[in-house]
């Protein structure tokens, strides 16, 4: 057993198929020597089964499978990063202590709503030993044990799909901690010892395997922005150290989340220039759909790439391209296309927009006519 521990937010099949999956590989290759101690909120009866199967199982498996440089992947890895699991409300003064002693990074991914604030928690909480019932109340009454117990800074890093993850979680954490009136130099010290970091977290985690375990694809990355005194967990070649992550960010929004929801648009027609699409149901079937692959293709080629080359990022726009294109083709991923086009006016706007504005500001005088019908079907043609 090691001193150090990563402190770990959530058991999504997300995290142990993306943090715990390179911590253990890191562990395996002797690069770094902090296990994983995994705190889940949720009282359901499936969490529980999984904590349970966390505590007595020394490995879980994940299995990555799909296509990478052109060759197959099918692979099963057993992921033995977990050093103890602990369930919030029935472990909270275990969790304090341990927090307080041996944990050096925390990192979470506490879904779409993680880091919503809860009327219920207030300042009251710290009389007591019960846990709150918000991640950014847990994690605030945890730094303030700290704080009072040994002043070490530690690094912070949540990996929810929020942009500028860390700073969002900072001001949470600052905001709530000056409403419950808490010292000056306690929120000096979480502003000037604590590392918040800013991340983004790509991977495609197909299905869970139960009790735990998950299916994943090879393409995986953790891209993380370098400040001071940022010390990593782990060490992967899926971590990738950035300046900044706008330009990942303008990338994976332009190709990924773009591909995906431009597909699904064409395929909520009946048919696309006389050939039927009643029987695609997945990414990849629309990808061998010689019709759906061709207008996807055209949009990028024509409209898209032109833009994200000409804002010069700092990102390789060709190989991204090329890697999103084996990802769509996975044999093994049953990625639908029902389940992308759940708030598909909302992603029209949220992925398709913005780039086609990027593209009129940069390119003023290169036609963009796919991505503009697109606003326009899907009534966006206000704000274009």
């Amino acid at each position: 057993m090691t001193n150090d521990l990563i402190m770990q937010f959530g058991t999504s099949r997300f995290l142990q198929a993306h943090v715990d999956f390179f911590v253990s590989e890191s562990l395996l290759q002797g690069l770094s020597t902090s296990k994983i101690v995994i705190v889940q909120s949720s009282n359901s009866q499936a969490g529980k089964q999984r904590l349970s199967a966390f505590n007595t199982h020394s490995t879980y498996p994940v299995k990555v499978q799909g296509i990478q440089n052109g060759e197959i992947i099918d692979d099963v890895h057993h992921i033995g990063a977990v050093e103890l699991a602990l369930q919030a409300n029935d472990d909270w003064e275990k969790i304090v202590t341990l927090f307080c002693h041996r944990v050096t990074h925390v990192v979470s991914n506490t879904a779409d709503k993680g880091f919503q604030l809860n009327t219920d928690d207030d300042a009251s909480l710290l009389e007591t030993h019960i846990a709150p019932k918000s991640f950014p109340a847990k994690l605030l009454v945890l730094l303030l044990a700290r704080f009072n117990h040994s002043k070490k800074s530690i690094v912070i890093m949540p990996c929810e799909l929020v942009v500028n993850n860390g700073d969002v979680l900072y001001d949470l954490v600052l905001n709530l901690a000056m409403e419950w009136q808490l010292p000056t130099q306690f929120t000096s010290w979480l502003e000037k010892d604590c590392v918040w970091a800013n991340s983004l977290v790509d991977r495609i985690v197909s299905e869970a395997i139960e009790p735990i375990g998950a299916v994943t694809e090879p393409y995986a990355l953790w891209a993380i922005e370098k400040q001071a005194n940022l010390i990593l967990p782990c060490q992967s070649t899926a971590i990738k150290l950035v300046d900044s992550l706008k330009d990942i960010e303008l990338l994976k929004l332009g190709i990924l989340n773009l591909s995906h929801t431009y597909l699904v648009d064409l395929w909520q027609k009946d048919e696309l220039n006389g050939q039927p699409l009643s029987e695609i149901n997945t990414v990849r079937e629309a990808m061998e759909h010689r019709e759906l692959r061709h207008a996807l293709e055209s949009v990028l080629a024509e409209e898209v790439i032109p833009i994200l080359i000409a804002a010069e990022l700092s990102e390789d726009v060709i190989s991204y391209v090329e890697s999103v294109r084996e990802r769509f083709l996975n044999p093994f991923l049953q990625h639908k296309l029902s389940d992308i086009a759940q708030n598909h006016q909302t992603k029209v706007e949220r992925r398709i927009l913005p780039i086609y504005k990027k593209g009129l500001a940069i390119l003023p005088n290169h036609a963009l006519p796919k991505l503009k019908a697109c606003l326009i079907a899907n009534e966006c043609h206000q704000t274009i």
